[in-house]
């Protein structure tokens, strides 16, 4: 499992140090349409010497290495107890290496063992499909832009939000005003309509591994994914919250059923540093090549 190993250890490298293509062409837009000598602008110019910077000495892009999130396309029989224990041992050595901060704490003690792992942490979602292929995406989150996610329960009588479409809008913009300055952006949205509470969370941070410039093939959900794009980003908040054009980067929404009781929208937010690759598994373990 050696071959396994290093590919889950050079994933983990490359998705702490390394912005992804689509990611970094929308910072470069959104850099480009602030005005000349303005807060926002001076901002976007650190966040860039930062991407740059991160790169070419290969060191994590924020101190906030965050939670370890690994989604795991993988065919039937494959065996999800070795590959946990390989990537557990992963998470251990990159920590090690210094790809990844020593900032997984006992929620109790508040100890810190210097691992990374435990209870949670690293988290590995598997889904089992037909095909042969072995897909291995990871997301590092920040504590900070896991901070400003929400969750309403519609009808939201305070924002006038009822069971519709028109509601759903009025709370994924609410926490937008809410989060202002906090959570390090501009953000990237990822969206749950529908569920339970546990699972409208999870879906939520399932669109984060959607390519940042896709379109929703459901026509209605990227109408709305589009409309609070443009309207968020007229609110002023800006990069960091300094004010300027920029507040999100991305809007994207799934859905969930749900119980006719019961209306959630998730909310999950996305710093600018938004840490997400993937691999293609070779025979060997090896990786073929890079998802994103």
């Amino acid at each position: 499992m050696n071959v396994l190993l290093d590919s889950l250890v050079e994933l983990i490298r490359r998705t702490s140090a390394e912005i992804p293509d689509d990611v970094n062409r929308a910072l470069v837009a959104s850099l480009e349409n602030e005005k000349k000598g303005t807060i926002a602008e001076s901002a976007f110019k650190i966040i860039e010497r930062n991407i740059e910077l991160a790169k070419r000495k290969s060191q994590p892009i924020c101190q906030d290495t965050g939670s370890i999130l690994f989604y795991v396309d993988c065919p039937v029989g494959f065996d999800q107890i070795t590959f946990t224990e390989v990537c557990r041992e992963a998470v251990k050595l990159a920590t090690k290496k210094g790809y990844l901060r020593q900032n997984s704490v006992d929620s109790i003690t508040g100890e810190n063992d210097g691992t990374n792992l435990g209870p949670g942490s690293p988290t590995i979602h598997f889904h089992q499909h037909r095909s042969e292929k072995i897909e291995v995406r990871l997301m590092l989150k920040g504590g900070g832009c896991e901070n400003v996610g929400a969750q309403y329960s519609l009808p939201a009588e305070k924002l006038k939000a009822n069971r519709d479409l028109d509601g759903c809008r009025k709370v994924i913009l609410d926490a937008v005003l809410q989060a202002q300055g906090k959570g390090c952006g501009p953000g990237i949205l990822g969206v749950c309509i529908g569920g339970d509470r546990a699972v409208g969370y999870e879906f939520s941070k399932l669109q984060f591994l959607r390519m940042l410039d896709d379109r929703n093939p459901d026509g209605r959900l990227d109408a709305l994914e589009q409309d609070i794009l443009k309207t968020a980003n007229e609110l002023g908040i800006g990069p960091m919250g300094f004010g300027g054009k920029t507040t999100l980067l991305g809007v994207k929404i799934g859905v969930a059923n749900r119980l006719p009781a019961s209306f959630f929208v998730s909310i999950s937010y996305m710093c600018w540093a938004f840490r997400r690759q993937g691999v293609e598994l070779d025979s060997s373990l090896g990786i073929a090549h890079w998802l994103y």
